[in-house]
């Protein structure tokens, strides 16, 4: 390589780690536009799950990080999943006056989050918060 290219290359990172830097300073945590939210949506940086699943409440898409998964596919994404009898005392009264009580859920994680079962894939998210 020639003393240009190596210029390029370098003049190349300094303005990726710059718009990466900016795109930090603009879209802060908890913001579903963070770069660290954006990474682990798609698959690429192992985020904190409590900080990812508090982001996902202001995510407009957040529907298709859950809706069509199987248990195995959240349980990847989200680690932890919970049984209604599993959840905190709070979770489990608002599932149990839901009208969501008679059907198959979990909880995403120690999170308010709950997947709706239809068969062996998720038909809906609920967001289980002032029951």
């Amino acid at each position: 390589m020639t003393g240009r290219h190596i210029g390029i290359v370098i003049v190349i990172f300094a303005l990726v780690l710059i718009c990466v830097g900016g795109w930090a300073l603009v879209y802060p945590s908890p913001d579903p536009k963070n770069i660290k939210y954006v990474l682990w949506k798609n698959g690429l940086y192992k985020m904190d799950l409590d900080a990812a699943t508090g982001t996902m409440v202001g995510d407009p898409d957040r529907d298709k990080l859950v809706l069509g998964k199987t248990r195995s596919q959240l349980r990847d994404r989200f680690g932890l999943l919970l049984l209604p009898e599993q959840a905190s005392p709070y979770l489990r009264g608002c599932y149990e006056n839901s009208p969501w009580r008679s059907t198959d859920v979990v909880f995403l994680g120690k999170s308010s989050w709950m997947a709706v079962f239809d068969g062996d894939k998720a038909a809906n998210l609920v967001l289980v918060k002032g029951c």
